[in-house]
């Protein structure tokens, strides 16, 4: 079951961020098999960390929670909050797969938070700038919850028009970028 995992930071982390950097990565090392995405997301500065994407396969619920919440920034208390939902993998890779390299072009995670019917299961015609693509779901998978993106696009309302935006009730823009030991 692949899962969608986004760390918020908790305001004024930074300093603690840094000094678990490598505790982060170590952990991370341990699921190298199982990610699908992972990665930063930043301040408009393009510096400043905001929050952390993990896409991952693991066996259920219950491994991705524990995955999410035994993570060394969340236990320290660096994340103010941890969205985590089911997720299907649409386009059927890793990041690592993605024809358009790790650098190159702006980068962003795009969370649409889903209200009512579902919208947007199928690919987009541009699908070539897209890092990652899925809905969010329902433990289960019965549910619809959402759709989350991770794509290159010039700006981030060309990345926001990715999604339906009139079929969800919130669509985030953050920028992001290919995660991993530097």
């Amino acid at each position: 079951m692949e899962f969608f995992c986004y760390h918020r930071d908790r305001p004024g982390s930074l300093v603690l961020r840094e000094e678990l950097v490598e505790e982060h990565w170590s952990y991370m090392d341990r699921y190298a098999k199982e990610l699908i995405a992972r990665g930063p997301t930043f301040a408009d500065d393009g510096e400043t960390p905001t929050g952390s994407v993990h896409i991952v396969d693991l066996p259920d619920p219950a491994a991705a929670r524990a995955f999410a919440f035994d993570e060394p920034n969340y236990q320290a208390g660096a994340f103010r909050d941890v969205l985590v939902r089911r997720w299907r993998n649409v386009l059927g890779r890793t990041m690592w797969d993605f024809p358009g390299g790790q650098t190159g072009g702006n980068r962003y995670l795009v969370l649409g938070l889903g209200e009512g019917p579902g919208a947007d299961f199928a690919l987009p015609p541009e699908r070539e700038e897209l890092v990652a693509y899925g809905p969010l779901l329902s433990d289960d998978g019965d549910t619809w919850l959402g759709t989350a993106v991770l794509l290159r696009a010039p700006d981030p309302d060309t990345a926001r028009a990715v999604l339906t935006v009139d079929r969800y009730a919130d669509v985030e823009v953050h920028d992001w970028e290919f995660g991993g030991r530097r």
